[in-house]
């Protein structure tokens, strides 16, 4: 039998979907980032699944050399080392399809909820407040929206614009990004030129960090709305600030933010989310796009049929 460590909490139905794949799991959730390594080095692991309490570094792969693979039980592989797991010949797998329906649906919920000016009207009323004229919103059909990467996420999310009647433009820095019948590819110029909206959908990456800073945000002719249900990272949040202190940026609703513990900020990030958290035209919420009953469980499914491929070849 083949053992797998998993350190994250996971829906309990994987066993189910692992073990039939002739797999012994040690499951073993309450494991520290710390702990992570001597747990590694007790056993022959050949497997390891994680979410994101653990950043897989090269180091941490030479307590394990007996692993194959190493299951990242979400979309996001920010804290996983690639090139150190492709030096040491250990495979990556993701699920970015289990939970693509999760951000797709929640997106537009975002985008509504900062539209319709949801939170604030809802705080009002709880307050005993009853203001219609100041709460009238936008609509959201007939919008252009831009989105900045085409992957499983952006996808999921345009297929849900076309059903309101939005002009969908898509951009990808992968030129061998396939089209589909949801949204257009352009050009970033173009992108940037016609868009009413922005959201954005890059994976975090060094090459990506602060990918929409000032001079980004400059080439919008346009006051646009910002949606960020990626990386707090990619969006330079003194430009944000700068720009919605301005107007340029019309609203912004977003899922993540540069730092995501509070007790940590530094001063600079202190000073901005607390613009963020007083500022009427903004929506925050706690990374929880993907955070479904129903991806919880998928993320499994996905991880399973990828894995019983791996393990077929």
């Amino acid at each position: 039998m083949s053992l797998c460590l998993v350190i994250d909490e996971m829906h309990s139905s994987l066993p189910d979907y692992l073990e039939p794949l002739g797999l012994t799991l040690h499951y073993r959730p309450n494991l520290t980032a710390t702990e992570v390594p001597a747990a590694l080095a007790a056993h022959p692991y050949e497997g390891l699944v994680v979410r994101s309490k653990l950043h897989v570094t090269r180091e941490l792969l030479a307590y394990g050399p007996q692993l194959r693979y190493v299951c990242r039980a979400g979309a996001g592989v920010d804290n996983i080392d690639e090139q150190a797991m492709a030096d040491a010949g250990v495979t990556l797998l993701n699920a970015p399809e289990g939970n693509r329906d999760a951000v797709g649906e929640y997106a537009v919920g975002l985008l509504l909820a900062l539209f319709r000016h949801i939170p604030r009207a809802d705080a009002e009323v709880r307050a005993g407040q009853w203001h219609r004229e100041a709460n009238r919103g936008e609509e959201l059909g007939g919008k252009t929206v831009g989105l900045l990467g085409y992957g499983h996420m952006g996808r999921a999310f345009a297929r849900r614009l076309s059903a309101f009647g939005c002009t969908v433009l898509a951009h990808d820095s992968d030129p061998t990004c396939p089209p589909d019948e949801y949204a257009t590819l352009v050009p970033l110029a173009e992108l940037q030129a016609r868009a009413e909206v922005l959201s954005l959908h890059i994976p975090y990456s060094a090459a990506n960090h602060h990918f929409v800073n000032e001079e980004f945000l400059a080439g919008f002719p346009n006051a646009v709305w910002l949606l960020n249900t990626a990386r707090g990272e990619v969006l330079d949040h003194a430009a944000l600030v700068s720009r919605l202190r301005t107007g340029q940026i019309r609203g912004a609703a977003l899922d993540v933010l540069e730092n995501e513990k509070p007790t940590t900020l530094t001063p600079g990030q202190q000073a901005r989310f607390d613009y963020l958290r007083t500022a009427p035209n903004v929506v925050l919420a706690p990374h929880i796009g993907g955070w479904t009953v129903q991806s919880y469980e998928r993320i499994n499914a996905v991880l399973a049929r990828k894995l019983a491929a791996f393990l077929a070849e």
